[in-house]
């Protein structure tokens, strides 16, 4: 039995669009058409009688031939290709070799068992002679033999041991940061086919890498790679730990920004199908009400509604479609002000909704900006020390600014979370609104009497009053 895999219905049906267009494939189809002269490698005494005699029949031959050629001699199959990989060191007829090998495995998934099983015998390491061709400058060859690892990983009885996996999968998630790889889809691929095995995710989570799909995802890389990757984030959410953790990552709010912008039926399925496991899959009934309100947060409710009017193909799409639906509008009905605060927050996505302006919203709540050790205030203020967005800076210092007001004990913590310099230095602002909410926020910090300041004063007075206090003349 292969290492367990999730039902991941209708996966195959979206892998015909890949197979024809990554450059992997296409340059696969070329190899395919070569012709490789092995009497050559035996005149040159590069392979033995029995190399050259099984390679020339298994070549070139039909599906059903190659069938009974490895059955007829199956140790012999695994020798053969060990050999070829091993000794033959020309790009173009490793590549062919490589391509051969892969197509061989795909006609017959059992057949990485014979590779599994001569090398145990030997006490070798299954994955070595592949390893070993990552490191080539060709990079055909590379992704190639890459996809090879993949398989054997993937289609075996026995899981990949913990070393070798966690290298491989360091090796892909570094793959994924190459900038401008041509090869992107490849080992997005790869790493699709090992997140369907529940064996592999959490050590690709313990190497960092949702970090790396996330980064990826937010550099735009185009409908394809949108697909692959959130296909990857799918295959994590199946596992409930996995779920519970997620959107630590930001996952929710990355995958609503593509679902408002894709028109692909594909990376709709996947994105709506990692939601529903995120609200579905977690076991813990606080984080599956957070995943929710940082959904609602993210206007996925708005999405929900534009993908209810369109036509799909697939059934799963309306399944998941009214599942959140339906959870999200639950919510919603259960939505205090502080919950709804708390989420944009969290999302990092401030914009002026009308908690931020009520004052008895602070009165009341001001205080819980300590919870979590300080966990929202510390995300304010972090907000506010690295975006470039204004509509956030002048929520962000609106915020602080209300916290010192309402809880003038914290005046101290906003201070040594390094608050007030940032603030002070947003004084020179080139955006008015900023500039203006980072002088309010110091004022409420530096006076007892806000009400006055607050209330009575213009803001060209304020902005006179606080004239030099950031060390301008």
């Amino acid at each position: 039995m292969t290492p367990s895999q999730d039902n991941f219905a209708g996966y195959d049906h979206y892998q015909v669009a890949l197979a024809a267009t990554s450059k992997l494939e296409k340059h696969a189809k070329e190899v395919r058409n070569n012709t490789v002269n092995w009497r050559s490698y035996l005149q040159g005494q590069m392979i033995s009688n029995e190399v050259y005699n099984f390679i020339s029949s298994f070549d070139k031959t039909t599906p059903e031939a190659r069938k009974n050629i490895v059955a007829n001699n199956p140790h012999q199959f695994v020798i053969v290709f060990r050999t070829l990989i091993e000794k033959i060191a020309k790009d173009q007829t490793l590549q062919y070799i490589l391509t051969m090998l892969d197509d061989s495995i795909q006609e017959d998934r059992s057949r990485v068992e014979l590779f599994r099983d001569y090398a145990k015998k030997r006490k070798e390491v299954v994955w070595q002679p592949f390893f070993s061709l990552l490191d080539r400058d060709d990079k055909f060859i590379v992704y190639q033999s890459a996809r090879i690892i993949a398989k054997i990983a993937c289609f075996s009885r026995e899981p990949m041991d913990h070393k070798n996996l966690k290298s491989y999968l360091v090796w892909l998630r570094d793959q994924l940061k190459v900038p401008g790889n041509e090869y992107l889809q490849t080992a997005a691929r790869c790493l699709q086919m090992m997140l369907k095995v529940p064996h592999y995710r959490q050590p690709f989570v313990d190497v960092e890498g949702v970090n790396t799909i996330v980064a990826v995802l937010l550099g735009s890389p185009g409908f394809q790679i949108h697909y692959q990757l959130c296909f990857c984030l799918w295959g994590l959410s199946f596992d409930s730990k996995i779920a519970s953790i997620l959107n630590r990552y930001k996952v929710i709010p990355t995958m609503a920004d593509i679902l408002s912008e894709t028109i692909k039926e594909k990376v709709c399925r996947v994105i709506l199908g990692t939601m529903r496991n995120l609200l579905e899959n977690v076991d813990d009934e606080k984080i599956r009400h957070e995943h929710a309100l940082a959904m609602v947060q993210c206007k996925v409710l708005k999405q929900l509604e534009l993908i209810e009017g369109k036509r799909y193909e697939d059934d799963d799409i309306d399944e998941d479609n009214k599942f959140l639906s339906e959870k999200l509008h639950e919510s919603v009905r259960h939505l205090s002000s502080l919950d709804e605060y708390i989420s944009e927050i969290k999302s990092g996505r401030l914009e002026w909704s009308p908690v931020h302006k009520s004052d008895r919203f602070w009165h009341e709540n001001a205080i819980h900006l300590n919870d979590n050790n300080y966990e929202l205030l510390k995300i304010l203020v972090r907000l506010l020390e690295t975006s470039k967005d204004p509509l956030i800076l002048s929520v962000a210092a609106h915020d602080i600014g209300e916290y010192a007001r309402y809880y003038p004990r914290g005046k101290s913590s906003i201070e040594q979370l390094g608050a007030k310099q940032a603030l002070l230095h947003y004084l020179n602002h080139e955006d008015p609104n900023v500039k203006y909410e980072a002088l309010l926020a110091v004022q409420k910090m530096m006076v007892h009497n806000w009400e006055y300041i607050g209330k009575k004063e213009k803001p060209d007075r304020l902005m006179k009053g606080m004239h030099g206090i950031d060390g301008s003349s």
